[in-house]
C-alpha cells in the first residue's frame, strides 16, 4: 500500500467494479494472463489484495515504484499494459497528469486494455507502444502486435514523441496526421510498404526513422518536412527518390543504406546543411558531385556500391572468341587469352580486373593473354613505407603498343590510409603511373594511365605534395589533411627550389599510454640550407587540445635514415601548441614525428618502435678463411654497410660476391642451409639439420663463423651452396606492419656458392682464372672473336639489360652484374656480354644467330647490322684462304658427276 503524493490510496480494490463493469471485464481477463490480481479480490469486497507484477517487485518497493511522478513505465513486465486501467480506476487524477509513458506489445490482451486508456492521457507527451522488449525460449525475440491504433488518438494533441517500432503495422495509422506538436516518429522495423503523402502535414517534425519495411517510394510530400533533421528510411526497398528531398534544407543527418538506389537526385546538392550521408549497400554507380561537394558534409559512406564500375555482365564461356559482334568480354578463371578487334572491347577478369579497349586502339585482331602472379620478392620492391595492395598482373604480350591509350583497372583493398598508385615493371625497373582511384566498396579500382603491356601492381605509399619555394616565399599544405603545413617566409632562400612533403599516419607506438601525430618527411631538390627557420603545423596527436596537454610530456623527434635513428630535440627547437596544433621550426629536412606520452626518456622508446616497424634491404655474406677454406664465416648486413665490411675482410677470407638485395624486419629470423654435398661439422645448438638460426637485428653483426665437410666422402673439390630462408616473424611487431613481410611462398631469400678443395688442391677457389679466347661460332657458318665482342660491347651503353634478357640471362645474374659493377657501366656491359659468350662456348653455329636476334629484338638493329657485317667479312676471308692453299670446297653437283 502507498500513499500518493495528493491524498489517494493507491491500492487494488475493485470496489468500483459495479459502476464500471466494461472496465472490469477488460481488466480481469487482462489481469488473468499476468497474475495482476488474486481471483480472491473478485469475491471479496472487504480485502484489498495487492496488486502483482511479473517479475514481481521486490518486498521493501511499495507499488508507486510503477507510476513515479508523472512517467509510467510498463514495458518491462509482461503484459504490463493490463495494469492501466487499473490504474485508472485508482489515481485517475494522478494518470490524467501523465506525460511519459512505456507500453511492451507482446500481449494482445494486455495491449488492448492499454489502448483502452490511452485517449484519457491528453497530457502525454511520450508514448513508447513497441515489442521485441521479451524473449521466447529460444531466445528469439518476441514480436509486437500491434497493427492500429484507435483513431481518438488524435486526442493526443500534446504528444512530441512516439515509438511504435518493431510492431506489425502496414500502414501509418491516418490518427497519427493531426498531431499538430509531433516531432519525432519512430516506426521502425515494420510491414510499411508506402507512407501517406499526407506526412507533410506534420510540420512540427524533426525526426523520422522508417527504416527496416518494405517501402519501396518516397511520396513528395515528404518535402513539406521542412523542419525535418534526421531521416532514416535504410533496409528497404527503394529504388529512387523524389526530387522534392532537395527541399529539406535543415536536414543533417540522411540515412539510405542497404536499399536498391540506382542514383541519387541532383537536387541533394540543396541540403547545405547535411553533415552525415549514408548510402552503402546499394547498386548506386556514381554519386553526383554536388553531393560529395556539400560544404557541412564530414561523413559519407558509400561502401559496398558499384561505383564507376559498367553493369556486370553474365559469364561467357572462355573461348577466345574474337569481340567484334559484342562490346563486352567477360572471361572465366580457366580463360587466360582473348582477343582484340579494331572494334575495341571491354575485357573483364576474373577478379574484378578490367582491360577497356577502345575503338581504333589495334590494326587488325590480335591475341593477347593475361595472368595473376604471387608477389616475388626478388623484383616487387617496395620503399619505406611502402603496403602492397593487389596481386601483381601481368600482361602479354610485353611492350604491347596501341594506337590509343588502353585503361588497365586493377582492383585492390583497401585497409590503410595513404595515396594509392600503380606501378609497372618493365623488365628492368619499376616506374610509378599516373593513376586514377574509384572508389566505393572495400574492394577499390585504380586506373593507370599508360599504354604498353607488362606487370601491374596495386601500392599504397604516403601522401606526397611538392611546391616550389621562390625567394618571395610559399606555403606547401598537405593533401592527407589540410592541418599540416609548412610555412617558408620571405627571403628564406635565394634560389628557387623543389620541397617535398611526406605524411604517413599509422597507429606505431603499440602503448595505450602514447600516442604520436602523423610521420612526416620533409625534403628538396637542391639540398641547401635554409637562409631562416621553416615553420611546420602538424595536429596534435590523437585525443589532446591545447587546454588538456601538458608540455613535458609532449616531444618532438627528429629520424636520420641514414643511420636509422631517433632523436629527442625538443630542447633544441621552438615547440608551441594551439588548440588544435603544434608548430616547431626547423633548419633542416628530415623526418620528424610528434610523441606525447609519460615515458622519461622519449628518444628510446621511439628507437625501439622504430626498429620493430622499420624493414631493412639487406645482403648476405659467404666467406672462406683463406688459411683454412672449411672455415665459414655467414653474415647478414644492411646494404650501405657491405662495402666496409668486405674491405675489411678481404685480407683473411675469400668468397663469391654478396647476395642480391632483400627486405627483412627488425628481429626476423633466418636461416643459413648448407646444400649440394656440403654439412656442418660442429655440433652446435643452434643448428638443425644442416640450418643455423640467426634473428636479424641492425644494430648488431649478424654473423657465425662455422667448420664445413662434404656430406660424404668425396676425392675431388665439392661444388656446394649456401641458401638463407625466413623465418619467424616477431611477436610483439604489429598487424598491419607483419603484412610487409613476404609470405609462405618466398621463403627463400638468396643462395650463395659454397666450394670446398679437393684432396692437394691450391690457392684460391674465387680467383680469377685465365680462360681461352672468347670465340663464338665457327669459320664456315660466322665467326665472332674476342675482340669483335669487345668492339661490340663498347656500343651498346644502357640497352645492356634488356640485351642480357633476350639472350637469356636471369634477373638474379642481371642484378649481380650491375651490382659487381655499379660504378663503371663499360665493365658492366662487357661482363654482361663475356658471361654469356662463356656459356655459348660449346653451342656451335647457333650462338652468333641468337646474338643477331637478341640485338634485332632489344631494337639494336645497328649492332645486328654490324654483326652480320663481320661475320660475312670473316666467311669470306675463310673461303679465300682455302682457295689460296688449294682446299676449296667442292659443288656438290661437281662431287656427284665425278662419281
Amino acid at each position: 500500500m502507498g500513499t500518493a503524493g495528493n491524498g489517494e490510496t493507491l491500492h487494488a480494490s475493485l470496489s468500483l467494479s459495479c459502476d464500471r463493469p466494461s472496465v472490469l471485464s477488460t481488466a480481469s481477463s487482462c489481469l488473468s494472463p499476468s497474475a495482476l490480481l488474486s481471483t480472491s479480490s473478485l469475491s471479496s469486497s472487504t480485502s484489498s489484495p495487492q496488486l502483482s507484477l511479473t517479475p514481481p517487485l521486490p518486498p521493501s518497493v511499495e507499488m508507486d515504484a510503477v507510476l513515479v511522478g508523472r512517467r509510467l513505465v510498463l514495458d518491462v513486465y509482461r503484459g504490463g499494459g493490463a495494469v492501466m486501467p487499473v490504474l485508472w480506476d485508482s489515481v485517475p487524477d494522478r494518470m490524467r497528469q501523465l506525460q511519459h509513458l512505456q507500453l511492451g506489445s507482446e500481449d494482445e490482451e494486455a495491449l488492448h486494455g492499454g489502448l483502452g486508456i490511452l485517449p484519457c492521457l491528453t497530457q502525454l507527451r511520450s508514448l513508447t507502444i513497441r515489442g521485441h522488449r521479451f524473449y521466447d525460449a529460444q531466445g528469439d525475440p518476441l514480436p509486437g502486435l500491434l497493427t492500429s491504433l484507435p483513431s481518438s488518438i488524435s486526442s493526443l494533441s500534446l504528444l512530441i514523441h512516439l515509438d511504435l517500432s518493431f510492431n506489425c503495422l502496414s500502414s501509418v495509422p491516418p490518427c497519427l496526421l493531426s498531431l499538430p506538436h509531433l516531432s519525432e516518429l519512430l516506426l521502425g522495423h515494420n510491414q510499411l510498404r508506402q507512407l501517406p503523402g499526407e506526412l507533410g502535414g506534420l510540420v512540427a517534425l524533426r525526426h523520422l526513422s522508417v527504416l527496416g519495411n518494405e517501402l519501396e517510394a518516397l511520396p513528395p510530400g515528404l518535402g513539406l518536412l521542412l523542419g525535418l533533421q534526421e531521416l532514416d528510411v535504410s533496409f528497404n526497398q527503394l529504388e529512387r527518390l523524389p526530387e522534392e528531398m532537395g527541399l529539406l534544407h535543415h536536414l543533417h543527418t540522411l540515412e539510405l543504406s542497404s536499399n536498391k538506389l540506382r542514383e541519387l537526385p541532383e537536387t541533394l546538392g540543396s541540403l547545405h546543411s547535411l553533415k552525415v550521408l549514408a548510402i552503402h549497400s546499394n547498386e548506386l554507380r556514381n554519386v553526383p558531385e554536388c553531393v560529395k561537394s556539400l560544404p557541412q558534409l564530414t561523413r559519407l559512406d558509400v561502401r559496398n556500391n558499384p561505383l564507376g564500375r559498367p553493369p556486370t555482365p553474365l559469364a561467357l564461356p572462355c573461348a577466345p572468341a574474337v569481340s567484334t559482334l559484342s562490346s563486352t568480354l567477360p572471361l572465366m578463371s580457366c580463360c587466360h587469352s582473348f582477343s582484340v578487334s579494331p572494334a575495341g572491347c571491354n575485357v573483364y577478369l576474373p577478379g574484378g580486373a578490367e582491360l577497356l579497349f577502345p575503338r581504333g586502339c589495334v590494326e587488325g585482331v590480335i591475341h593477347f593473354n593475361w595472368a595473376e602472379r604471387k608477389p616475388d620478392k626478388k623484383w616487387v620492391w617496395l620503399e619505406e613505407h611502402d603496403f602492397l595492395l593487389s596481386r601483381p598482373l601481368e600482361l602479354l604480350p610485353h611492350g604491347a603498343i596501341f594506337d590509343k591509350p588502353v585503361e588497365v583497372c586493377v582492383p585492390y583493398h583497401r585497409t590503410r590510409k595513404g595515396e594509392v598508385v600503380v606501378r609497372k615493371c618493365d623488365g628492368q625497373s619499376w616506374s610509378t603511373l599516373d593513376t586514377i582511384t574509384r572508389r566505393g566498396s572495400e574492394r577499390h579500382c585504380c586506373k593507370p594511365r599508360g599504354s604498353q603491356f607488362s606487370w601491374f601492381v596495386v601500392v599504397s605509399r604516403p601522401v606526397s605534395d611538392s611546391c616550389l619555394v621562390s625567394p618571395v616565399g610559399a606555403l606547401l599544405v598537405s593533401r592527407y589533411d589540410p592541418g599540416i603545413k609548412v610555412n617558408f617566409p620571405p627571403d628564406c632562400t635565394t634560389y628557387t627550389r623543389t620541397v617535398t612533403l611526406q605524411v604517413c599516419m599509422r597507429d606505431l607506438t603499440g602503448d595505450p599510454q602514447a600516442s604520436a601525430s602523423p610521420l612526416l618527411c620533409l625534403s628538396q631538390t637542391p639540398n641547401m640550407h635554409f637562409l631562416q627557420p621553416i615553420k611546420v603545423q602538424v595536429p596534435l596527436p590523437a585525443g589532446l587540445t591545447g587546454h588538456n596537454l601538458e608540455m613535458s610530456r609532449l616531444y618532438l623527434l627528429h629520424g636520420d635514415p641514414v643511420a636509422h635513428t631517433w632523436t629527442d630535440v625538443t630542447a633544441q627547437t621552438s615547440l608551441s601548441v594551439t588548440q588544435l596544433y603544434a608548430i616547431f621550426s626547423v633548419t633542416h629536412f628530415s623526418w620528424y614525428w610528434l610523441w606525447y606520452t609519460t615515458q622519461s626518456c622519449i628518444s628510446g622508446v621511439v628507437r625501439k618502435v622504430y626498429h620493430r616497424l622499420k624493414q631493412f634491404r639487406v645482403q648476405f655474406l659467404v666467406l672462406q678463411r683463406k688459411s683454412d677454406l672449411t672455415q665459414v664465416l655467414l653474415q647478414c648486413l644492411p646494404s650501405d654497410k657491405v662495402d666496409s665490411r668486405l674491405t675489411s675482410l678481404s685480407e683473411q677470407y675469400d668468397g663469391p660476391q654478396p647476395s642480391d638485395v632483400c627486405n627483412i624486419l627488425e628481429g626476423e629470423q633466418f636461416f643459413a642451409g648448407f646444400e649440394r654435398g656440403i654439412d656442418v661439422s660442429a655440433d652446435r645448438p643452434d643448428c638443425m639439420e644442416g640450418r643455423l638460426a640467426f634473428t636479424f637485428y641492425s644494430h648488431l653483426k649478424n654473423i657465425k663463423e662455422v667448420h664445413v665437410c662434404p656430406a660424404l666422402q668425396q676425392e675431388g673439390p665439392v661444388r656446394g651452396q649456401v641458401s638463407f630462408y625466413r623465418g619467424e616473424v616477431p611477436s610483439d611487431l604489429p598487424e598491419e606492419v607483419a603484412l610487409r613481410r613476404k609470405g609462405h611462398d618466398s621463403q627463400w631469400m638468396a643462395t650463395l656458392p659454397l666450394r670446398l678443395p679437393g684432396a692437394g688442391s691450391e690457392g684460391s677457389l674465387y680467383a680469377d682464372r685465365q680462360s681461352p679466347p672468347l670465340d663464338l661460332g665457327d669459320p664456315e657458318s660466322g665467326y665472332l672473336t674476342q675482340t669483335n665482342l669487345l668492339a661490340i660491347s663498347l656500343r651498346i651503353s644502357q640497352d645492356w639489360r634488356c640485351i642480357g634478357i633476350n639472350l637469356g640471362l636471369s634477373y638474379q645474374e642481371l642484378d649481380r652484374i650491375q651490382y659487381k659493377h655499379r660504378d663503371n657501366l663499360g665493365s658492366l656491359v662487357l661482363e654482361m656480354l663475356f658471361h654469356w659468350a662463356r656459356t655459348q662456348q660449346k653451342a656451335g653455329p647457333g650462338a652468333v644467330p641468337r646474338l643477331i636476334d637478341a640485338l634485332m629484338q632489344s631494337g639494336r638493329r645497328d649492332l645486328a647490322e654490324e654483326v652480320e657485317d663481320i661475320v660475312s667479312l670473316g666467311k669470306r676471308k675463310y673461303t679465300e684462304s682455302l682457295k689460296r692453299v688449294g682446299l676449296e670446297m667442292e659443288h656438290p653437283t661437281t662431287s656427284t658427276q665425278s662419281q
